[in-house]
């Protein structure tokens, strides 16, 4: 349940957030794209929620209806934006209530933002790599094609600028389809490490209430589960190797386009663009400007330089002295078990709190409300969380009875998150052995 101020974590705080910081806080005006795959990730944590019990099966019909009324305004360009609107998921929770009501609260049981985003992420960017791997092969075929059509063509060869040697046209076309190759190997390595399931990692500890990370990864149909919940939630590697694939790609695609602008000036005279990728001047009607070659180039960013053997040298001498340093740091590292212990306290067990809730039957969302209020009256007292008296917590929720103290054991809230990828001792020991073996296979 949303807060009064239509948050979906407004238990915890009192008054409205300032405009500027709801400004700079809000996303929705890029991440508007994740619409779809938002809606289809939902769907597909609907019925993990309904496979673990925390759904009835009308629950989940009515759920997926809904997300089925939402794809559809978006799709439709109907969808209105709410001023309280901070990303697309909460747009679209916020409107599911609306179609629904209550019910829709239910859907974020045991779902945090942090998978939750992440997981729309890959799938967004899952379907976009094979969208640009089609692309293109269909590039690299039209150059092979050409290359081909044209090999008896010769002409001159060039290195720094001088005529070097002679070459067939289509010598030059395929080095760069060559390059475009090696690009498109990448993209694909690049996908297959994009598609790891994140969803049901939690924030951060995993999932405590049995839903099936291996049904959510057949229903969204990756290739893999994530190993650790908190890794999941973190790590973006897989942005960083794609925008690290689409700089190298556009260099190449910078250099082919850099010799063509060449070979089209009136000096070189060996090309000329087609009227449709040309633009003209609005001064001198003589001219033909290469305005699609050069947009190519500009939007490359950087591009190599002939100085790469110094950098790949330097890099390469940087990454193994930190990767033995690193090494030494952690085989001769101590740990202060007890300051570790000391540090625990009751407050980080307020998530606990509402999955306690959660299991006595109130949808998430009233439950995280109901947690945030206990948050918030033990700030006001001056107590720890878990010194509230059960009076004081059936205040905010009859549902709580005797049995909420099992929710101060810090043990009891490890164990709990027992899914794939989460921190129970057996998950973690899973992930030990899920490790070694990849170590294994790497090196067999």
């Amino acid at each position: 349940m949303a807060s009064e101020s239509g948050k979906l974590w407004g238990g915890r705080f009192v008054g409205a957030v300032d405009p500027i910081m709801e400004k700079f806080n809000s996303s929705i005006a890029y991440d508007r794209h994740l619409w779809e795959v938002d809606v289809q990730g939902s769907k597909a944590y609907s019925r993990g929620l309904e496979k673990a019990g925390l759904l009835t099966k009308a629950e989940m019909d009515q759920i997926l209806h809904g997300l089925d009324k939402v794809a559809e305004e978006w799709a439709q360009g109907t969808f209105k934006l709410s001023p309280n609107d901070e990303d697309i998921h909460t747009a679209n929770e916020r409107r599911l209530k609306e179609l629904i009501g209550e019910t829709a609260g239910k859907l974020h049981t045991g779902r945090s933002r942090n998978d939750q985003v992440v997981t729309d992420l890959r799938l967004w960017m899952r379907q976009n790599c094979s969208k640009l791997s089609t692309l293109l092969w269909e590039l690299i075929r039209t150059m092979v094609d050409r290359a081909e059509a044209e090999r008896d063509v010769l002409f001159p060869g060039y290195t720094h600028l001088q005529r070097a040697q002679p070459i067939r046209w289509s010598h030059w076309i395929l080095s760069h389809a060559v390059a475009l190759t090696r690009d498109s190997e990448r993209l694909l390595e690049v996908q297959k490490r994009v598609n790891v399931l994140p969803l049901g990692s939690g924030a951060i500890a995993g999932n405590p209430l049995g839903v099936d990370r291996e049904l959510l990864q057949a229903e969204l149909n990756f290739g893999a589960i994530t190993l650790n919940s908190m890794d999941a939630t973190s790590e973006r590697d897989f942005v960083a190797e794609f925008l690290f694939w689409a700089s190298l790609c556009m260099t190449h695609l910078s250099r082919m386009a850099e010799d063509l602008i060449l070979y089209g000036t009136k000096e070189f005279s060996f090309v000329q663009l087609s009227d449709a990728y040309s633009t003209g001047s609005s001064l001198m009607p003589q001219k033909k400007n290469p305005d699609s070659l050069e947009l190519i180039r500009s939007k490359a960013g950087r591009v190599f330089g002939r100085e790469d053997k110094e950098a790949v040298f330097e890099v390469s001498d940087t990454m193994s002295a930190v990767l033995q340093v690193a090494t030494g740091v952690i085989s001769t590292l101590q740990i202060h078990r007890e300051n570790m212990a000391r540090a625990l306290s009751p407050d980080m067990l307020a998530t606990d709190l509402a999955y306690y809730l959660v299991r006595k039957g109130m949808p998430f969302r009233q439950a995280h409300e109901a947690s945030g209020k206990a948050v918030f009256m033990a700030e006001t007292k001056g107590v720890a969380l878990n010194q509230l008296s059960l009076k004081e917590l059936q205040t905010i929720s009859p549902l709580f009875s005797g049995d909420v103290s099992h929710v101060w054991d810090y043990g009891h809230s490890v164990e709990q998150y027992a899914a794939l990828g989460g921190t129970a001792r057996a998950s973690v020991d899973w992930q030990i052995g899920q490790v070694r073996a990849l170590l294994r296979a790497q090196q067999a």
